[in-house]
């Protein structure tokens, strides 16, 4: 069976059948999480925290990505492929062309993800006009928690809500195939799948996102430290990995996760 598509994602929106999408970093992981019917397998730069143990994913490199996409890659035969462009390696266009062109060519992504608004849609525009398929990140982005002041949610002012729906409207007339939103108001999730043609996937943005994702360490329950209040630790439901991953497919599927306990 050949990989999911993008569209086969935009189908998916217009349909509305919920995007399942989970983290991973390594060949065995991405072969039981793609045997379990996950859409979306996100190389993300999370591996930072949850693979090499720093205390954010701003140390993460580009080679990082190139070499646990590939390993993603070989693990796989039907999910979507999504990379990170990690911190300050899209900081000009050249640059993004350059490193976006390492993680399709090198690493075997389908598609790569950027974080920012208005700032970043110029760079949008010109990945995509080279055949590079673009996720945008809007809500809370790790790469900017310093000066977020930390892990926080965003979005809860009007104002601030309002800016980000025009800034997700920006960056789809850029080009953008997808969109992340990260820990904001469930209605402003809401608002954002509604004003979007794009999929929008969200972590900690409430049950109306067209999708979900969380990191694959979170809900299985290992990531050392504080729990996210919109994860859920589905491996100690069903005992084993295989199960706890079909779960949460099943319970993004049948709209019955995040919980309004997990939503903000």
């Amino acid at each position: 069976m050949p990989r999911v598509n993008l569209t086969q994602l935009r189908n998916m929106k217009a349909e509305g059948d919920k995007i399942a999408m989970l983290t991973a970093y390594d060949a065995s992981f991405s072969h039981i999480v793609d045997n379990a019917g996950i859409d979306v397998i996100l190389v993300g730069d999370s591996l930072g925290m949850v693979v090499q143990g720093h205390e954010s994913t701003l140390p993460v490199t580009v080679d990082d990505i190139v070499y646990h996409t590939q390993n993603v890659l070989r693990g796989s035969q039907q999910a979507f492929i999504i990379a990170d462009l990690p911190f300050m390696s899209y900081a000009n266009v050249d640059q993004a062309i350059t490193n976006a062109a390492r993680l399709m060519a090198e690493g075997g992504a389908q598609m790569v993800k950027l974080e920012g608004g208005e700032a970043v849609t110029e760079t949008v525009q010109q990945l995509v006009a080279r055949g590079i398929p673009v996720c945008a990140h809007l809500g809370l982005l790790p790469q900017s928690v310093h000066r977020l002041g930390g892990y926080r949610v965003q979005g809860r002012e009007p104002e601030r809500a309002e800016q980000m729906i025009e800034e997700a409207r920006q960056l789809e007339a850029a080009g953008a195939d997808m969109l992340i939103v990260e820990c904001v108001p469930a209605s402003l999730g809401q608002a954002l799948s509604q004003a979007l043609t794009i999929p929008v996937v969200g972590i900690g943005a409430g049950a109306d996102c067209d999708g979900q994702v969380l990191v694959l360490y979170d809900m299985l329950g290992i990531t050392p430290g504080k729990k996210p209040r919109f994860s859920h630790d589905f491996l100690q439901e069903t005992g084993n990995i295989d199960s706890a991953i079909r779960a949460y497919i099943d319970a993004v599927k049948s709209k019955q996760f995040p919980t309004p306990e997990q939503q903000y």
